[in-house]
């Protein structure tokens, strides 16, 4: 199986399809649960960790093409799930998934698809469908799969046609939990598992989950910090009634201008009284949005799990121009034109000079576009945690 440009002829022994609403038919294989799934369709280029990526809120209602060619190859395990709310509806694959080969895998790949309800599409030319998205940006699309391979191809391209698109949506609602949390789960050590966070662990951190990777929470325990989860939509006085030391903003899919509407009041209420901030990924976008700057659609995105960010403007001392390779997954960014005079950039993009991070004067607030706490990736930001953390024990 190979992309194919426009054609709507199926290959001889397709069971799966995906539909670009200008009208480009990708055939392949398919695998994982039967049936369609509309959405946008993105790259991320991480060699390892598919599973997490696969599970991250900020991938829902998204089409994932992995540029890595062998995915599935290590299986899948319940470990390595980043949360049980919804993430991506389904991935694209270069090579067709072989058996599992890893001393950690529970089930194979393909099993784990069906039962998590993603739909795979295997066999297709993943550079050349990179490459169509770097070029003319992330399409809608619909990805189906049916054993017998009968599809209606019209009827799918309608489907991509009429779905809005991410723009102007608020998906934090739909991945959100549905209640508070007191959270519990510590750092992962092999043969160990996830640890347990300590009772009596100070200060206390609030986080707002707008689509939240449980990486996050996990390492502000091991940073120290003991930790309640709360919706998305929870008010003020409820945040303010827990008695946080400082309050999380969390990452999370859709529009951050939509998710903005009800997050950017409550965030400017914190900031009116002090209470220390840290923003990540969407958290990120809020806080810039509450303190006067815009984001926009990004063409492409940025999606991986090797991407350097640098270190710029004061306060960085003799680490100021320092590089870190980051884990990132975000369609939307923060226009740092739009930047008002008491907001700091703090980290840019060395892929092209995006904002990648912000500071507000005069205020404990702080926030990065990337994933400082991997899952997958690398572990270079690891720091800003302990950073947080330390913040809120006056260090």
């Amino acid at each position: 199986m190979a992309f194919l440009a426009s054609s709507h002829a199926q290959p001889k022994g397709a069971t799966g399809i995906l539909v670009l609403a200008d009208g480009t038919v990708v055939w392949g294989k398919g695998f994982g649960a039967t049936g369609s799934a509309v959405g946008e369709v993105c790259f991320n280029t991480a060699m390892t960790g598919y599973q997490e990526v696969l599970t991250d809120p900020s991938y829902a209602a998204q089409i994932i093409t992995f540029t890595f060619p062998h995915i599935g190859n290590v299986g899948a395990n319940d470990e390595d799930v980043e949360s049980a709310v919804e993430g991506a509806v389904g991935c694209i694959v270069r090579e067709e998934v072989t058996l599992h080969s890893n001393f950690r895998s529970t089930t194979e790949f393909v099993q784990w698809m069906k039962d998590h309800g993603k739909i795979g599409l295997s066999g297709v030319d993943t550079r050349a469908l990179t490459r169509r998205i770097r070029m003319n940006g992330a399409p809608n699309a619909v990805i189906a799969y049916d054993p017998q391979g009968q599809f209606d191809v019209d009827a799918l391209l309608q489907r991509a046609q009429e779905w809005p698109g991410l723009e102007g949506m608020d998906l934090a609602q739909r991945v959100t939990r549905g209640g508070q949390e007191s959270w519990e789960g510590g750092f992962w050590r092999l043969g160990h598992g996830y640890g347990r966070a300590p009772r009596d662990a100070k200060p206390h951190v609030v986080a707002i989950d707008y689509g939240s990777k449980d990486n996050i929470f996990r390492n502000l325990v091991k940073a120290g910090a003991r930790v309640t989860v709360v919706p998305a939509k929870t008010p003020l006085d409820e945040i303010m009634a827990l008695s946080p030391d400082g309050v999380f903003l969390s990452n999370g899919p859709g529009d951050p201008a939509a998710t903005g509407e009800y997050a950017v009041p409550v965030i400017k209420a914190l900031l009116d009284k002090d209470v220390p901030l840290f923003g990540i990924c969407l958290g990120h976008q809020m806080l810039a949005l509450a303190a006067g700057a815009k984001t926009a659609k990004m063409h492409q995105g940025h999606r991986g799990a090797n991407h350097p960010v640098q270190r710029v403007g004061e306060g960085w001392g003799e680490t100021s121009g320092l590089v870190e390779i980051t884990s990132m997954n975000h369609g939307f960014a923060v226009d740092g034109d739009t930047l008002p005079e008491g907001v700091e950039q703090t980290h840019v993009s060395l892929f092209d000079g995006s904002n990648c991070g912000i500071a507000i004067s005069g205020k404990k607030a702080f926030g990065v576009q990337y994933h400082p706490e991997a899952s997958p990736g690398p572990q270079d930001s690891f720091y800003l945690f302990e950073k947080f953390v330390g913040m809120l024990e006056g260090e």
